[in-house]
């Protein structure tokens, strides 16, 4: 039975959906509610304590222009700044930081025979997650709409691994990124598998700040291969942890938002949500 952060997670999402397709006409808050079967009021209270402002406003995060010009402008400093001192901690604000350690030959190619992996699933508020850890790190996080399948989805990742049901200490560090104060957040390793190229542009990825966002052409620029951005692509589609990762901060070079593995509802709710806290925190 799907837990109340659930239900309105659902219907934020159900919203935002209504708004993207709709969005010509912008939907007033009436519309918008009436969609998901609630009062214009009720509405406005669920969107508001979900993101911490109000639906109007969160409009603009999603719209398109609103996305060119973060592209164009508002945090191509920070993301050079980023990535050119490797300060992967500038993207999450405070005191995270976030390293990634490769997994051997061995690990990588016989399909983590050796590996002891453990496993959990938790809420966020873009819905239910699986999260998995090795003893070296976190290995494994993807948003799951349906535990069974998520499951399946983790051991077809690590094939020959040995699996455990229990939440660690990894887990329950990792799972405070999704509350909006990350001043006390520990240092967290990620031991993940891919190739030299993907962990490469997994890296890239944690050096966009929150907030901000980039095309896959700014990510092949960054890694020094700048005709590169279809394995680009194909390397961010692949990326196996959810959110922490932050793929879904980019974008088309148009300011479309593009696919994502998990939903393109569920990126568009995650890039507006940070905005706003991005917008919050400034404002403070």
């Amino acid at each position: 039975m799907n837990t109340q952060e659930n239900i309105n997670y659902n219907r934020i999402a159900e919203a935002i959906n209504y708004i993207k397709l709709n969005f010509k006409t912008q939907p007033n808050l009436d519309e918008v509610a009436e969609k998901v079967n609630l009062s214009p009021f009720h509405f406005q209270r669920l969107f508001t304590d979900w993101v911490g402002i109000s639906p109007k406003k969160f409009l603009q995060y999603l719209s398109l222009e609103y996305a060119k010009g973060v592209l164009k402008d508002k945090q191509a400093t920070l993301f050079d700044t980023a990535y050119e001192t490797g300060l992967s901690g500038t993207g999450r604000l405070h005191d995270l930081f976030i390293n990634i350690e490769g997994m051997t030959p061995a690990e990588y190619k016989n399909g983590g025979k050796e590996l002891n992996i453990n496993y959990s699933f938790a809420e966020s508020p873009f819905g239910n997650i699986i999260v998995a850890s090795t003893p070296k790190g976190i290995c494994y996080m993807a948003f799951a709409d349906d535990h069974a399948d998520a499951l399946d989805q983790l051991t077809q990742h690590f094939p020959n691994a040995a699996y455990t049901q229990v939440v660690d200490m990894m887990q329950q560090d990792i799972l405070h990124i999704f509350k909006k104060d990350w001043s006390q957040l520990p240092a967290i390793k990620l031991h993940l598998k891919g190739s030299s190229f993907q962990l490469k542009v997994w890296d890239a990825l944690l050096k966009i700040p929150m907030g901000a966002l980039c095309s896959y052409g700014d990510i092949s620029q960054k890694i020094q291969l700048p005709n590169a951005s279809r394995a680009v692509g194909s390397a961010i589609g692949a990326n196996p942890v959810a959110f922490l990762i932050p793929c879904h901060r980019v974008i088309r070079s148009t300011g479309e938002s593009g696919q994502y593995h998990w939903g393109a509802i569920r990126k568009s709710a995650i890039i507006g949500w940070e905005a706003a806290v991005v917008n919050q925190q400034v404002s403070i």
